[in-house]
């Protein structure tokens, strides 16, 4: 027997007013009160939509002409929680969505998470690649940079100092190594 259900009445009136509304709620059997819940990133049903619906959603959402910057942020939120990487067709109207809430540093950041949801490096060069060329005459429409345009590919305070612990291969992947005075 739970030892709540043993406890007096008696015994309960010197107990602390939060305690004592728990305790009488388990003597008379009621369900626990739950102090967390269960939380969800997004809607199941969109997972088993076909692509093109899928891509017609976020098309048509982002198109908005009375869209404001908070629906931008909620809708690649949400596009950015699902297990795909977007069709280059979205990403136009989610750049130029972002574009029409005058919101440049969320188109780069999105660009940045597309970069990151391709994976490894293999995948980053075909997928991202074909993205960033399929979409480069809207970012030169827009006026908008890439990442690795800004230099956000590379380390910000990366000094090659061959005699320290760095290994030879981050040299030649930021470019260092066709540095004039670079030395194996």
């Amino acid at each position: 027997m739970p030892i709540v259900r043993l406890l007096s009445l008696d015994v309960m009136a010197a107990l602390p007013t939060l305690f004592r509304g728990v305790a009488r709620a388990a003597m008379m059997g009621a369900r626990p009160l739950s102090t967390t819940t269960l939380l969800r990133g997004h809607d199941d049903i969109m997972e088993k939509w076909p692509a093109d619906k899928f891509d017609k959603h976020f098309i048509d959402y982002l198109n908005r002409p009375e869209i404001d910057g908070w629906e931008v942020r909620k809708a690649l939120t949400e596009l950015h929680d699902f297990d795909v990487i977007p069709d280059p067709k979205v990403v136009e109207a989610a750049l130029r969505a972002c574009r029409r809430v005058n919101d440049y540093a969320l188109c780069v950041r999105f660009l940045e998470a597309i970069k990151f949801k391709c994976g490894n490096q293999k995948n980053r060069e075909l997928v991202y690649g074909y993205i960033i060329k399929e979409v480069k005459p809207i970012l030169d429409e827009l006026g908008i940079a890439t990442p690795e345009d800004l230099g956000y590919d590379k380390p910000e305070f990366f000094i090659p100092e061959p005699e320290k612990w760095w290994e030879k291969k981050w040299y030649a992947e930021y470019g260092f190594d066709k540095k004039p005075g670079f030395q194996h």
